[in-house]
């Protein structure tokens, strides 16, 4: 599906009276909220904003996620991370940035909420909750990030691979017949970038794994099959 432009259904309030940042919100705050909002339904595979582009606007992941990618010095894509839906993201404002520092792509269909940054400060002087959970929401992106460069200097490329899959499905996973599938179209290539390993060995390492019956996979599908082995894997306990 394409993005979509056009207005969307009026959102009711309970849409966002659950999510972290706005949770502690009277109904009417949220509603505030809502109709200083642009709505966008989008397609997989969009980019919703490119690295080093000016951060005009923030946004919120209603439904969908969102794969978020850095370009190194040599021209290399490496995906930094993944974003379920009910969170914030392209909160350049956040970290003292006027650009965005990585590039947002959905990686599914995807509903979207944006504002423009200027209502940033406004938001944070007006509606309770919402600085400290988005401080806490970036707090633990940085965790990950740093546990993700532990892992590529210390570990083994099978460790680091499972330890990839076991995120995505404590992130993303949703419970199909014969185990734990991440939730949105992936690809051996995206495991790679996540990684820092090739597409090769990637591939080599899901098909044997695929024989001992710890993941399955089809076309952009992967389900993990025995979660319990691979944790023994990125321990160390499993050779491959």
């Amino acid at each position: 599906m394409s993005d979509t432009a056009k207005t969307l259904p009026r959102l009711d309030e309970s849409l966002l009276s659950h999510v972290p940042p706005f949770s502690k919100l009277e109904k009417r705050q949220i509603r505030e909220i809502l109709d200083m909002a642009s709505v966008r339904r989008l397609g997989e595979g969009v980019a919703v904003f490119e690295e080093g582009a000016p951060a005009e606007r923030f946004y919120m992941l209603l439904d969908g996620y969102i794969r978020v990618m850095r370009i190194t010095a040599t021209g290399e894509q490496v995906i930094a991370l993944h974003i379920p839906s009910g969170q914030l993201f392209g909160i350049a404002k956040a970290i003292g940035r006027d650009t965005y520092p990585a590039t947002s792509v959905t990686a599914s269909e995807a509903i979207i909420l944006s504002w423009p940054m200027r209502v940033w400060d406004d938001f944070v002087a007006r509606y309770d909750g919402f600085a400290t959970e988005t401080y806490k929401t970036l707090g633990q992106r940085l965790g990950e990030m740093n546990n993700r460069i532990v892992e590529m200097a210390t570990q083994q490329v099978e460790q680091r691979v499972a330890n990839a899959l076991l995120r995505l499905i404590n992130q993303t996973g949703r419970k199909v017949e014969g185990g734990i599938e991440i939730d949105f179209p992936i690809t051996r290539q995206d495991l790679s970038e996540m990684t820092a390993t090739t597409l090769h060995t990637v591939s080599r390492l899901l098909s044997a794994w695929e024989k001992q019956g710890l993941v399955s996979s089809r076309r952009k599908r992967i389900t993990v099959t025995d979660p319990h082995r691979l944790v023994l894997m990125c321990r160390g306990g499993v050779p491959t």
